[in-house]
């Protein structure tokens, strides 16, 4: 597992090992970050289901801001740290240990990107969508990765999916504020 481009480009990163663990293919990411390359500069990301903090990396790396990492597991956040280490990122980001929907209900940050990779099969991308919109800017952008099969809802508070894309077995959901008639 690497970092793709921008200025950590080229940089390996660890991961834990298992089967619990699923790291976004190379693939995957670099689709994910196309749909996203425009959007990244100067913002404010949250890595939800953090992992290896990959998906956060990449996005420090792509030129944003700041990137807030959020997983359930002080392993998972030993090796993201390590990670922001490695990559020099340290003091653009933010580590926190807690559960993802706990966090989503107590947070008063705003951010512009949200990455939602959590563990399949068990309902929490569903539950994540509901109370996300809470801590998004209208401007906002959620992109989901999940199983291909596994249906998401339409919309979630003022998101609306605006594109899904299917590589393999994984699906990329990316939601978008709901244009009302005269918006531009």
């Amino acid at each position: 597992m690497r970092v793709i481009t921008g200025k950590a480009r080229g940089r390996k990163l660890l991961t834990l090992e298992g089967s619990d663990v699923r790291p976004t293919g190379d693939k995957v990411k670099e689709a994910l970050f196309s749909i996203l390359q425009f959007e990244l500069e100067g913002r404010q990301v949250l890595d939800l289901f953090a992992g290896s903090g990959q998906l956060g990396i990449e996005a420090l790396s792509r030129g944003a801001a700041h990137c807030t990492f959020v997983d359930a597991s002080k392993a998972s956040l030993s090796v993201v740290q390590q990670n922001l280490n490695a990559t020099g990122f340290t003091a653009d980001a933010t580590v926190l240990c807690a559960d993802a929907l706990s966090f989503l209900g107590r947070t008063y940050a705003a951010y512009d990107i949200a990455l939602l990779d959590p563990p399949y099969g068990k309902g929490l991308l569903q539950k994540a969508l509901e109370k996300l919109p809470a801590v998004m800017r209208e401007s906002g952008v959620i992109v989901c990765e999940s199983p291909r099969e596994e249906a998401l809802p339409q919309s979630a508070g003022v998101f609306e999916i605006d594109r899904r894309y299917q590589y393999g077995k994984v699906a990329l959901t990316v939601y978008r504020k709901k244009m009302l008639d005269g918006e531009d």
